[in-house]
């Protein structure tokens, strides 16, 4: 790895493309798009690549696309990867970049992300500063439909080889334009689970002649929750949480079946493998126990997302240099919330780092940051610079 380019946050370059990325990012989040239907956002981003002379790599895994940009003869190449797609939501913002669609929301920030990588895309283009091949990853589907690992699956790095990865994600609660990043694993695995139970139902006056699914489901839902609190190792990290119960239609009237389903989060496949090794021993040990039948089901979602090691150390000696080690935190703790940037972690070494949206400062003594995945909430434009000054420091640094 080079020494580093010097960049700061007052580069001219920086500020002649400022009011671009906001206009860039203002444009997304008006026009939101699900996932596997980022048509219109795809082609608005390869547009924009095009233009600035970038070779762009069309249709991997759905809509998503790579701007591939090399200069110099080194054989070194990097990834850097943001997501484009919105999630099911309506948008209680009345502000005049709202969005325009009924039901969809950029309600995680995904619209900053992908204008923090086009404006690194355009900064690189036009003023260079490194030896080898940069390849921009703009991802479909991180909301809940593996992106990453449909991309992966289409070939990606056979089409776009690169040698490690990075990805940012905005972090409300952070204050503006920090940093935050740590070595292993920085968020948690993404699994559901469902549980149907299925006894014999009868009049509510008359419990003798039923099998009751319902009381054998309050006692999984109480007995599940021993699993984190006795079983797993206090050192550990885990979330098994049932969000969904589902049984009976009339208040006279013992059912015959019920259902739950929910999530579990953890941080280690050893972890998780305790976990729905436990939940369904108890699943079937407590239906027996109430004469009811169990059919259990764990499916896994996304995998915990771990940074490398090496590349992790070197993320924040590149941001210490670029914002200072006050605005660094690289010890974070980890977070709960799953990622599927976990998938190209799985394929090639790098490091995923939060950059802050803001501590509620900007809304007044009596504010808070609004979080991901509310109705109110707005990626934050003064991450912008910041974000894409990261990405160039990065770049220049690695390449």
């Amino acid at each position: 790895m080079k020494a580093m380019n010097p960049l700061t946050l007052n580069d001219p370059h920086l500020d002649a493309i400022e009011e671009d990325l906001i206009h860039i990012r203002r444009h997304i989040h008006s026009y939101p798009e699900l996932r596997h239907e980022e048509r219109e956002t795809s082609a608005y981003v390869a547009s924009l690549l095009t233009k600035w002379g970038l070779r762009v790599e069309r249709g991997i895994g759905g809509y998503g696309l790579v701007g591939v940009l090399q200069r110099g003869d080194s054989k070194r190449s990097l990834g850097l990867r943001a997501d484009m797609d919105a999630l099911p939501m309506q948008e209680h913002n009345r502000f005049a970049h709202a969005s325009r669609a009924e039901g969809r929301m950029h309600a995680c920030g995904h619209d900053g992300h992908t204008a923090m990588l086009l404006g690194a895309a355009r900064y690189l283009a036009e003023h260079g500063g490194f030896d080898g091949t940069v390849n921009f990853i703009f991802q479909p589907a991180e909301e809940g439909g593996a992106g990453a690992r449909l991309m992966i699956e289409d070939g990606l790095f056979d089409r776009c080889p690169m040698d490690a990865v990075f990805g940012m994600h905005n972090w409300p609660g952070i204050p503006a334009g920090h940093f935050a990043l740590r070595a292993g694993a920085i968020m948690a695995s993404s699994n559901t689970f469902s549980l149907e139970l299925t006894g014999t139902g009868a009049h509510a006056a008359q419990p003798h002649r039923a099998a009751d699914p319902v009381l054998a489901a309050s006692a999984v839902v109480q007995t599940w929750q021993s699993i984190v609190s006795r079983n797993v190792d206090p050192k550990d990290s885990a979330v098994l949480s049932v969000t969904e119960l589902h049984a009976g239609s009339a208040g006279n009237v013992i059912p015959g079946h019920a259902r739950m389903s929910g999530t579990v989060r953890a941080f280690s496949d050893d972890v998780l493998d305790l976990v729905e090794r436990r939940m369904n021993e108890i699943a079937q040990g407590v239906a027996a126990a109430h004469g009811v039948r169990a059919e259990f089901q764990f499916q896994r979602m996304y995998p915990a997302l771990v940074n490398d090691a090496e590349s992790s150390v070197f993320a924040a000696r590149v941001l210490s240099e670029l914002v200072g080690d006050a605005r660094v935190d690289a010890q974070v703790d980890p977070q709960m919330p799953s990622e599927d940037f976990a998938f190209y972690m799985k394929h090639r070494p790098g490091c995923y780092v939060f950059i802050g949206n803001g501590d509620g400062s900007e809304y007044g003594s009596c504010g808070c940051a609004i979080p991901l995945h509310n109705p109110n909430y707005d990626f934050n434009d003064a991450v912008l610079k910041p974000g894409v000054a990261w990405w160039v420091a990065l770049t220049r640094a690695w390449l």
